[in-house]
């Protein structure tokens, strides 16, 4: 590591800026957000800097840099002029009296860089490159600028203010230990990241006056996981999942997803497939009430939307009956997730004014549905499991007054790199979608929206037509 990052007590400090235009003027942004006095001296300088000079309660002076102007009272100075020779003269006088200088232009000349900063006030992130790249450094920290909820600045004060009453409450280290993980990863965190501040901290006092008799209950997440691709992840979804210490996963969850859980967390597959079910529903239910009652958190992650044909409703009810703390972290449905992906929008002016989502099937594993609502004029059906019912569907929709040149579309792994989109009539679709082995998953859309598919189809992989 060739930069030791570290950070400055700014508190009734001053620090010296030579040179008053873009480069100086975005370094005197950037400490103006700390309680550094600063001052600037500079022959021409932008209207914005000398303002961030006065509010600083630092003095502007506009003229040339002398060698005296480089005083052992400031912690740093920034030689930012647009002349190589003034910022190396900057840089040998700092030196020569043992103060840290920046020189933009010149990592050599440097002492100190300044990094992208990420402000949770009292947390602070900082990212850098060095010298080498601050455009890339600045693309890395908007990424985990974005993964971080603004509510971690709010968490840390709230942990600040009752550190030392923990200190005192809770004496076994191994006890604080877990005390704070629980808060820190749990229903109190979240209850911040919501915006419940006092929420949070009512929840924090009563757990902190339980925490020497037990352990606490832990929380269950319901998280969506979308219909494949791991960019349409939500970021809480992503969150929860990091600190989850279970998760219990479906067969639809992508691989892809999967692979960027913490290897630590134990994993539990409670798939489902047609006549296949690697646990009960009720199986599974329980086993969220009692890995809770535990006391840890546990995640049951859903391909597309826990509340759309994901029964999480049923699972939730159960939890809701035990007092059993929870989350639902909506998903993007395959429905929506998969059209997009295919060009197909699910209502259009021009076709379709409103759109309906059904299942192709039941509980009792049949196909009944009802035909004569889905026939409707500028309506867009899409459903949900109809791969292999797919003929009896096809067949019943005609029989009850759908056009057999109606455009359809059997969408196979929707938003994956493998996508395929079959397109045909709903009268032909069957025979398209079985010569071509289709494999689930898969959704189905029906109507003169799927006609636009071929000119709005965005995502790369090939279009299979009749």
């Amino acid at each position: 590591m060739k930069n030791l990052p570290v950070l400055l007590n700014t508190d009734k400090k001053s620090c010296l800026i030579v040179g008053g235009g873009k480069v100086g003027t975005r370094r005197a942004k950037l400490m103006s957000q700390t309680s550094l006095k600063i001052d600037l001296i500079s022959k021409k300088s932008s209207g914005s800097i000398t303002k961030i000079i006065a509010m600083s309660g630092g003095t502007s002076y506009e003229r040339s840099w002398r060698p005296d102007d480089i005083k052992d009272n400031y912690i740093f100075i920034v030689a930012a002029t647009d002349d190589h020779g003034v910022n190396r003269e900057i840089s040998v006088r700092a030196r020569e009296l043992g103060i840290p200088v920046n020189v933009a232009s010149d990592s050599s000349l440097s002492d100190i860089a300044f990094p992208s900063i990420i402000d949770r006030d009292p947390i602070t992130i900082a990212v850098s490159s060095g010298t080498a790249s601050p455009i890339l450094a600045r693309s890395l920290a908007d990424r985990i600028d974005s993964l971080i909820p603004s509510g971690y600045g709010r968490l840390a004060q709230l942990v600040g203010k009752y550190r030392q009453l923990v200190n005192e409450t809770i004496a076994d280290p191994c006890r604080k230990k877990s005390f704070w993980q629980r808060i820190l990863g749990g229903h109190v965190a979240e209850s911040i990241f919501s915006g419940n501040p006092d929420t949070a901290e009512n929840l924090f006092l009563e757990s902190l006056k339980n925490a020497p008799q037990d352990a606490g209950t832990g929380e269950v997440y319901l998280i969506g996981a979308g219909p494949g691709d791991p960019d349409l992840l939500t970021f809480k979804a992503y969150r929860l999942l990091q600190q989850s210490e279970i998760i219990l996963y479906d067969r639809l969850v992508s691989p892809r997803i999967l692979d960027q859980i913490n290897p630590d967390t134990e994993m539990i597959y409670v798939g489902k497939k047609r006549a296949d079910h690697a646990l009960p529903q009720q199986d599974i239910n329980q086993k969220l009430v009692d890995y809770a009652l535990g006391g840890k958190r546990v995640a049951r992650l859903k391909g597309g939307d826990p509340f759309i044909f994901g029964r999480g409703g049923e699972e939730i009810e159960l939890l809701a009956q035990n007092q059993i703390p929870f989350q639902v972290v909506p998903g993007i449905t395959a429905a929506s997730g998969c059209a997009a992906y295919s060009g197909i929008p699910l209502t259009h002016r021009d076709h379709a004014q409103s759109v309906r989502f059904v299942t192709g099937q039941l509980k009792d594993g049949s196909v009944d549905l009802p035909w004569d609502q889905l026939v409707s004029p500028d309506q867009t059906v899409v459903i949900y499991m109809g791969l292999v019912g797919l003929p009896i569907i096809a067949e019943n929709l005609v029989k009850n007054g759908l056009d057999p040149g109606t455009p359809a579309a059997m969408i196979e792994q929707g938003t994956m790199l493998d996508q395929k989109v079959h397109c045909s009539t709903i009268a032909e679709l069957p025979d398209v979608v079985a010569k071509a082995s289709v494999q689930a998953p898969t959704l189905l859309i029906i109507g003169s929206v799927v006609s636009l598919h071929d000119s709005l189809n965005w995502f790369g992989p090939p279009t299979l037509d009749s």
